[in-house]
């Protein structure tokens, strides 16, 4: 048997540099901070269920690595998870940490005793740096403390600069579009009073060599914004230049903080199709004005005009060739480091448009005669979508004085037919299992819909539990939108107060376990290629679901899956710490998808969601391991919340 520790002698010390340099942060540190770790430091040798380290032990002494084996962490439970986890009756697995995984930082950054106890599984080998040589290492290396203060953090900043490398070969670099707009704003914009004659707020306006005026009241809070567009469509229409600009100008400007984001303004300007977007302070005062030209001066985005090229597509053909530059939009701001959740907001953005302009374009030619409201489910709901995604809609509609439900769907189904098809021609695959509005059984009047959601929630069917995973993430995107928040705000309240159909729901969650078996191996995906993982299904949904429910449970409104962790939070129902984790976790699966995305696109192959672990590189492959832990763990709250 070996020894329980030995100092690392000279000629392993080679060896040794060559394992860590696989492993982050050690892969991105100097060799002469990698030397001195490895120089300093000792080799443990810990048995079978050895106990390493345990709260009992006080502040912690040492930092380890893992060399070769594994270490779990384990607590006290109320529950007895021996048949799940082959822990001890009473003991609870928070984790398991594997070859190049330290330990423990926290309560090393922290000088507080560890609140885990850590215990190797199998013949375990660990590096072992001594307190003082760890704070010494800590203070001379910044990569090693950056890790050691972020974390997960600090892997997702390598995942970044990873996909930003692989897109800035056809983008370029840009700047960040996380730069506050108050760099940009113009400091002093033209202002005039609601009563101010048009002829002489555009002389202002000329004199300045602007293309907007922002009206304002006495207290300097804008009510109202006049540009060269207006202008030009007063001009057309012989209207009186001497009348008072309130009288044309456009009400309730959009409105930010000085310190949102260039995306921030990109985004609301392409949901609105506006070009100015005013800056004020908290007392509602106008301090700056940004304009559509002034991000595209900085090269920011994009977005703008291709959602406004979107919104007048002349024919469906051009429709489908814009979906090529929302491919490079999104590229480019993988490139400019954008979060995934900014990216899943940008292409759900343009897909609302592209579904917008198809519904108006065959309004254009076959209008069904009937006022209707289309409704998305599922991805698309959620303001989560990838560019490979396929169609979850319906439509809901009131029936008018003299007709009936079946006349309306009489009229409607021929419409939503041909829309379907046209979106799958745009790239939004139809849906295999036909959830889709030209489904007689999902054209449906406000009633119907109300019995159906009311009969899904009180018949607790498998068939109607699978359903509540795409039909409870659900909102208008074209038509009556009010009217549809209403009835889903409605199926939100009755659901928060029906605790045995959440139990289901959790349960039916719970189900989809993220691919790590018991020695956190990766599980394969059954069909398709093997040895693959399909990110979607086995990474991505365990998140969306807990979410979900967790979130039905409150009568939270948020439908996106980042929304709602920070609504479970500041509901006091899950912790700051763990929710930074998770949101940490599901960016990173995202941002692993994307890429996978990108590649098979770079090698002409068709887009899938299946990655084979074998060909990712070892930080990619632990981040991977590590974002389904914490899968793990937001499930183990569902089981917990609901005692199953």
């Amino acid at each position: 048997m070996p020894p329980t520790s030995q100092r690392v002698s000279g000629s392993n010390i080679r060896a040794l540099m060559e394992f860590l340099r696989h492993y982050a942060p050690f892969s991105h540190m100097e060799a002469a901070h990698l030397a001195l770790f490895v120089e300093t430091s000792e080799l443990h040798y810990f048995a079978d269920g050895e106990v390493v380290i345990r709260p009992e032990d006080g502040p912690a002494e040492r930092f380890f690595v893992v060399k070769q084996g594994r270490i779990r962490g384990e607590r006290p439970s109320a529950r007895d998870q021996q048949s799940q986890t082959g822990a001890e009756p009473g003991v609870e697995i928070t984790f398991e940490i594997t070859q190049g995984e330290c330990f423990p930082l926290a309560a090393l950054i922290g000088e507080r005793p560890t609140r885990t106890l850590h215990r190797a599984v199998g013949d375990t080998f660990c590096l072992s740096l001594d307190r003082k040589m760890f704070v010494q290492l800590f203070t001379i290396s910044d990569v090693f403390r950056d890790y050691c203060l972020r974390g997960v953090s600090s892997l997702l900043d390598q995942v970044n600069r990873s996909i930003r490398q692989q897109a800035q070969q056809t983008v370029g670099d840009e700047a960040s579009l996380d730069t506050p707009l108050s760099r940009y704003a113009l400091r002093n914009p033209v202002v005039c009073s609601p009563d101010t004659p048009v002829q002489k707020a555009v002389l202002r306006m000329h004199e300045a060599n602007v293309g907007s005026i922002i009206i304002t009241d006495d207290h300097r809070h804008p009510i109202g914004i006049f540009t060269l567009r207006d202008l030009r469509a007063l001009i057309a229409g012989n209207a009186a230049l001497d009348a008072p600009i309130q009288t044309v100008m456009t009400q309730r400007p959009l409105c930010l903080s000085p310190d949102d984001s260039t995306f921030d303004a990109a985004l609301v300007m392409a949901a609105h199709h506006f070009a100015h977007v005013c800056l004020i302070n908290p007392e509602r005062e106008l301090v700056g004005v940004v304009s559509e030209r002034d991000l595209f001066a900085l090269q920011k985005v994009s977005l703008v005009h291709l959602t406004r090229t979107i919104a007048t597509a002349p024919e469906l053909h051009t429709l489908v060739a814009l979906r090529e530059d929302i491919q490079q939009l999104v590229d480019s701001m993988l490139a400019r480091g954008a979060a995934a959740r900014q990216i899943l907001r940008v292409i759900t953005s343009l897909n609302d448009c592209t579904v917008k302009r198809v519904i108006e374009l065959n309004l254009a030619r076959h209008d069904p005669g009937v006022a209707f409201t289309w409704l998305s489910f599922g991805s698309e709901a959620r303001q989560e979508q990838t560019l490979y995604t396929d169609q979850d809609n319906a439509i809901l509609f009131t029936v008018p004085d003299g007709m009936t439900p079946a006349a309306m769907r009489e009229n409607l189904l021929p419409f939503a037919k041909r829309v379907n098809k046209d979106l799958a021609a745009c790239g939004f695959t139809l849906c295999k299992g036909n959830i889709m509005a030209s489904n007689p059984e999902l054209c449906l009047s406000l009633g119907e819909w109300e019995d159906w959601y009311r009969h899904f929630t009180e018949a607790w069917t498998p068939q109607n539990l699978v359903h509540s995973a795409i039909f409870l993430d659900a909102r208008a995107i074209f038509g009556d939108v009010a009217m549809a928040d209403e009835l889903f705000a409605h199926v939100r309240t009755r659901i928060s107060g029906h605790s045995l159909f959440l139990r289901m729901m959790a349960e039916m969650s719970l189900e989809r376990r993220p691919p790590l078996n018991f020695f956190q191996g990766f599980v394969y995906a059954k069909g398709g290629d093997k040895n693959t993982i399909d990110l979607k299904l086995q990474g991505l949904t365990p998140f969306v679901d807990a979410a979900r429910v967790l979130a039905y449970s409150k009568d939270i409104a948020a439908t996106n899956t980042f929304d709602r962790l920070e609504a479970l939070q500041a509901a006091g129902v899950l912790t700051a710490p763990d929710v930074n984790a998770w949101i940490e976790a599901y960016s990173l699966l995202h941002l692993l998808r994307m890429r996978h995305h990108q590649e098979r696109r770079a090698a002409s192959e068709p887009l899938d969601n299946r990655l084979k672990p074998e060909t990712l590189n070892p930080l990619d492959a632990r981040i991977l391991r590590e974002s389904f832990r914490q899968a793990q763990r937001l499930q183990q709250v569902l089981a917990l919340t609901w005692q199953l």
